[in-house]
């Protein structure tokens, strides 16, 4: 780690994701030297503050990197695509939180509280991808149990925050619930229907097999970041009319019988996960608590009723900042702490 620190630059900075990130990296002291502000032409002028300091917006060229050592990308897959490679050129490792490499096989896909370790292939290609928000805040559960006993299949159900499918989507979704309070016409544009006081069971698009993208992704990321192709992953995702934070039910069979009290002891140990696990006083996980918070948290622990060696589980997490912003920023860290 070098003592005068580093210069970061953070690319989607306007966006919901790019401004918590510059909270996230306030909130934990990275050791910035100096910080570039990136995105596209209709943000370029304005200010954001960081450290108490006003900074100005630039344009997102591949020229913006001149002089960068930590790139956090949070700019969309196709903006990645075109400007990760650029970044790595100018001498900096980048961490996107894009779909755009997250299946690249020279690409490290990375929880830092789970698989550190792949953090190393960083140099094949100079990027280092963060999960979906949703495959973060699942694993964050499963992983304690994985390491106990390896896991056989998992039946997840997503309840996703409408903060998910972006700053329209969240905006449409406050203006249909004014809407509704005072009898005036619901607006529907951004997502395929009104989301107030309703669950969509389509998040992203369909693909072949029935599944849509968004629940592939739990698929695929869970299988490359557990470094295990053989565990078999059921999931619907569904988009709920809540703010921030999202929700998971999931259904877990293991190799070896794990039992609920082990399981909460396993979780309880686990960096970056809460257990809140006490229904007899209505203690349990909700998006309610878990919104601007660092941590993942996990009950309704319990035995599966209709398979062997299951259990069932309930975890939320902000998938703003866990899901996101954080992830990326605890890949930084330990970036610079091994290997810059």
């Amino acid at each position: 780690m070098r003592k005068d620190g580093y210069v970061v630059a953070v690319a989607g900075a306007t966006g919901a994701v790019g401004e918590v990130m510059l909270q996230v990296l306030e909130e934990r002291k990275f050791p910035v030297r100096r910080i570039k502000l990136l995105a596209s032409e209709r943000s370029v002028g304005k200010t954001l503050s960081f450290r108490g300091e006003t900074v100005k917006v630039e344009l997102l060229t591949a020229e913006a990197f001149a002089g960068v050592d930590v790139a956090l990308f949070s700019a969309g897959a196709s903006r990645s695509k075109e400007f990760a490679p650029a970044a790595w050129k100018s001498g900096a490792v980048v961490v996107d939180n894009s779909s755009a490499f997250r299946m690249d096989p020279e690409v490290p896909l990375v929880v830092p509280e789970i698989n550190p370790h792949a953090i190393a292939q960083y140099a094949k290609k100079g990027i280092i991808a963060n999960p979906n928000c949703t495959t973060i805040v699942t694993l964050m559960a499963l992983a304690p149990l994985y390491r106990y006993s390896r896991i056989r299949r998992v039946v997840a159900s997503s309840y996703q925050a409408v903060s998910g499918a972006g700053a329209k989507a969240l905006e449409e979704f406050k203006q249909q619930v004014r809407a509704w309070v005072k009898g005036e016409p619901i607006p529907v544009e951004v997502l395929a229907y009104q989301i107030a006081f309703n669950v969509i069971p389509h998040i992203d698009v369909f693909q072949e097999n029935g599944y849509t993208k968004e629940e592939m992704k739990l698929v695929y990321e869970t299988r490359k970041i557990l470094e295990d192709d053989r565990i078999l992953i059921s999931p619907t995702t569904v988009r709920v009319p809540v703010f921030t934070a999202h929700s998971v039910s999931v259904h877990v069979e293991t190799e070896a019988k794990i039992t609920p009290a082990k399981a909460r002891e396993l979780c309880a140990a686990f960096p970056g996960l809460q257990v809140q696990d006490d229904p007899a006083n209505k203690q349990y996980p909700m998006p309610l608590f878990a919104a601007g918070k660092d941590d993942c948290y996990v009950g309704r622990i319990r035995e599966d009723l209709a398979v062997e060696n299951g259990l069932n589980l309930w975890v939320c997490g902000d998938q703003l900042r866990k899901g996101a912003a954080l992830n990326a920023v605890q890949i930084a860290e330990r970036l610079i702490e091994k290997y810059l």
